[in-house]
């Protein structure tokens, strides 16, 4: 499926779709902008990784748009060029190490380049995110590597990420999702789910709107076909949580 609406920092699919769910995709692709040079300065294989974007998690995301009937809403620009799941003033916005891998076009970056970022790529997605949300519920897609460098494997197949400041939805969904047989769930794993001022915060809590976050580890999730396979699992579980939550 085509976008519908597409921007150098973001692209939009199913407006018109009349389901519940505003699905959001912040690392969806590992693009440089063209004004970047292209590349910021490490390997092709390194710009392949978990580092640069999230795994598969652009095609989960509309494929499970599609399985909801939700419009689906997905970044269009590398998280290493400025990352839209973190606050303006968080120190993370702009890694310059991640993972092992320095991030040259990164080292020495000040605010003037920070600021251009912000403009042209970080707040028009989140225009578009706030915009697009109205009053869905909002279901976060990231995915996660299986093992970090120098760190243990991590064992779970999905994890649900939520803050303490609104667990409703995310509750309802991990319970479903246990239900499952032979899926190991994480409850806020491989990490905390919950940053101030990150996409989240920023649409779902501070406007009391339903939300939840969902990581799939990114080797399940590699081809098209599994892609799909997931959302059509997924999408019974979510549209069930939020009938419970929700009315």
């Amino acid at each position: 499926m085509r976008p519908e609406i597409r921007h150098e920092a973001f692209e939009v699919l199913g407006t018109d779709r009349p389901g519940p769910w505003l699905v959001t995709c912040d690392h969806a692709t590992n693009r440089v902008p063209d004004w970047l040079g292209g590349s910021l300065g490490i390997a092709p294989e390194d710009m392949a990784r978990h580092i640069a974007y999230d795994v598969g998690a652009r095609g989960l995301a509309i494929a499970l748009g599609a399985a909801l009937n939700s419009p689906v809403l997905c970044s269009d620009f590398s998280r290493l060029v400025i990352d839209p799941n973190r606050g303006e003033d968080d120190p993370t916005l702009v890694m310059k190490l991640y993972d092992g891998t320095i991030i040259p076009a990164n080292r020495h970056v000040g605010p003037p380049e920070v600021e251009e970022r912000l403009q042209r790529l970080y707040r028009p997605y989140h225009a578009a995110y706030a915009a697009l949300a109205g009053e869905r519920a909002i279901l976060a897609i990231h995915s996660f590597t299986p093992c970090l460098k120098g760190r243990a494997p991590r064992p779970w197949h999905i994890g649900v990420l939520h803050s303490p400041e609104d667990e409703r939805l995310s509750r309802a969904v991990i319970a479903g999702l246990q239900a499952v047989p032979d899926w190991c769930v994480g409850d806020n794993e491989p990490y905390s789910g919950h940053l101030p001022g990150d996409a989240i915060d920023r649409h779902g809590l501070q406007k009391g709107r339903h939300n939840t976050l969902i990581e799939l580890r990114n080797d399940l999730i590699v081809t098209e076909a599994e892609q799909v396979d997931w959302a059509a699992r997924l999408a019974p579980v979510l549209s069930a949580a939020l009938r419970a939550v929700a009315g």
